[in-house]
């Protein structure tokens, strides 16, 4: 499957800065759009984790994934 991946500089601030949250919400409903999954990476909160959920996001990598259970 071909899949998108968000770079970790977008998802660092995601939870506290509105221009990345819009810019990430715009990769995701452009990825979907194309038919590709998309994969954020360096997620390290869990507000980081709620607000690419929300928006749509495939799957996340980060330290704060590292030991859950997905």
């Amino acid at each position: 499957m071909n899949r998108l991946k968000i770079d970790r500089s977008f998802v660092r601030d995601i939870a506290s800065d509105a221009h990345d949250a819009a810019m990430t919400r715009g990769i995701i409903t452009l990825a979907h759009s194309v038919g590709l999954q998309v994969t954020a990476e360096g997620v390290e909160s869990e507000q980081q984790l709620r607000v690419l959920r929300e928006h749509g996001c495939d799957e996340a990598q980060g330290y704060f994934l590292r030991n859950k259970e997905c």
